[in-house]
Parts: structure tokens; sequence; C-alpha cells
């Protein structure tokens, strides 16, 4: 039994008309009256009574009648469940992030937006650290992540840049350097400094040293934290100078201020990391939502 069987059966339960059915198909009637004659021998019983202007139904056919319209019904219920699983809108999306990411515009308007378009689809969110967040994506345990490019090997990977963001500084609301509006990097010398451990933020301290030694002097590292949240905390606490993204100055903490840095002020870059030709409509889908990075004059 072919499922063209059960609709032509269909449309005759319903027109009980051979010509009527037929054009309704977009058929011509004998062909229908086969297709209809094939069904009831694979059923066993007739399903009709041929009358002179028409056809009736039979107890088989009436029994086989309600099943046969839940069949249909379940039948266009798996196309239009087969087709929104091919477009992307269904499904479990897992996106990873960085934690230096967490307040960036792109990271949160990306999901945002993405639930807002897709909302029978599924967000699985994880934080952690660049290379960590790149080796479950190698694994196939995430299928997109926000990645501070510096610290991940691309090898295996797409990567699509998102811009880069200035250092600003976070330091004690009490601080000396409170007080200006701005920041000279010179004028950290000597400040202890509250960094990304250095076995996941290479990139931050990368950047931090080149900023100082283009004004002189060496960054004096006072205490690392693997995380940004922890970071600004410890800078709360009295216990140094943060440089961070400028997206973190969202975060309002009691006792921290931030400011612009003047001079050598360094930029950090983002980018979502995806596996190499992946084709998943969930990934094509969340990507097509994420815009380009705004081009500075």
């Amino acid at each position: 039994m072919e499922l063209r069987h059960v609709r032509y059966f269909v449309a005759l339960a319903e027109e009980l008309n051979f010509t009527r059915a037929a054009a309704r198909l977009g058929i011509g009637q004998p062909p229908l009256s086969q297709q209809i004659r094939d069904l009831e021998k694979e059923i066993g019983y007739p399903l009709f009574l041929r009358r002179p202007h028409g056809a009736e139904l039979t107890e088989a056919g009436r029994a086989f009648l309600a099943e046969a319209r839940l069949l249909l019904e379940q039948a266009e219920r798996a196309k239009e469940a087969a087709r929104r699983a091919g477009g992307g809108h269904v499904g479990a999306l897992r996106v990873g992030f960085t934690s230096s990411a967490n307040f960036h515009p792109a990271v949160t308007e990306a999901f945002a937006v993405f639930h807002w378009k897709y909302p029978d689809a599924s967000l699985i969110v994880e934080e952690s650290h660049s290379a960590r967040l790149a080796e479950r994506l190698l694994h196939s345990e995430l299928d997109a992540a926000f990645v501070r490019p510096g610290n991940v090997a691309a090898e295996g990977l797409d990567l699509l840049p998102l811009g880069e963001e200035p250092l600003i500084l976070a330091l004690p609301a009490g601080h000396r350097l409170a007080a200006q509006a701005r920041v000279p990097v010179a004028a950290l010398a000597g400040e202890p400094f509250v960094i990304f451990s250095q076995g996941i933020g290479r990139t931050f301290l990368g950047l931090i040293r080149d900023a100082c030694a283009q004004e002189g002097f060496e960054p004096t590292i006072g205490q690392e934290t693997p995380h940004i949240v922890a970071m600004i905390n410890m800078v709360a606490a009295g216990l140094g100078v943060a440089m961070a993204p400028g997206s973190i100055a969202q975060l309002a903490v009691r006792g921290v201020v931030y400011r612009p840095l003047d001079g050598a002020v360094p930029k950090v870059p983002l980018a979502i990391a995806t596996r190499a030709g992946d084709a998943s409509p969930l990934v094509r889908n969340f990507l097509a939502l994420i815009p380009p990075p705004a081009v500075e004059d």
C-alpha cells in the first residue's frame, strides 16, 4: 500500500463519485478505478459498492476511512517536521562563549535574536575558556563558540571575525587614578595587575605586556584568576587594577570604577568558531543572525 492509494481512497470516500474524485485528484477516472481495485485487493474486502451514479462505502470502507484520514494527517505532520528540521527551525544548538565575551553585544544579541526567530529550537550555552571551547567543538560537543582567536588553534575550525574592542581599566573606587577621566597606560607602572590565569589568558596577557612595554615598563602581576567576573571582584577587594574588554563596563560592581585608557591602548579580537565545513541548518541560521563587525573610520 502506498500513500497515494490512501489519498485516492479518501478523495473517493468524500466525493462518492469517481468522476468528481478523479477531477479533484487531477487524474483520469480509469487510473483512479484501477488504484481503488488494487487497494481493495490488498485489503481483501471491497471498500465501495459501485452504483450507477456513484459509489457507496461498505462497512470495511467506513472503518478504513477513519484510519486513512489519520494516516494522511500524520504524513503531513511528518513532512512539516522534516521541512522544519531541514530548514534549521527545530533542534538543539550548543553554543559556547569565553567568559571575557560574556557582555559583548554580539553574543547577547545573537542569543536574543535566535530565540525570537527560532522559538521551537533550544539553545544550550556553555561558558569556558577559548582553548577548551575549541577542543569541544572539534569533538562535536559544541556547535559554535565565541572565542578569542589568539587563544585558539584554528586547524579544523572556521573562524568568523567579529571585530575588536579596546581594553579599559578597572580599578578600585578609592584608587588614586580613579579621579581621572582617562588613565594613561604609563601611569600604571608599578601597579599590581589582576589578570586572567596565564594558561588560559595568553591573548590578554600578551596585549597588556605589549601596551606596557610601549610605555617603557613591565606590568607587575599581583593576582591571577580564571574568570573575568572574579577578576573584577578582586579589583573591588583592592588586590590590584585590571585591563578588561570595554564591554565589561556593563558589569556594575560596588567598589569598582571603569576608565578608558590613553596611550598604547590594546584591542582584543573576538570571533565565532565552528567546525570546518559544518553544514548544519541550525548553525547556518545562527551565523546568519550575526552582523559583520563595524568598520572603523
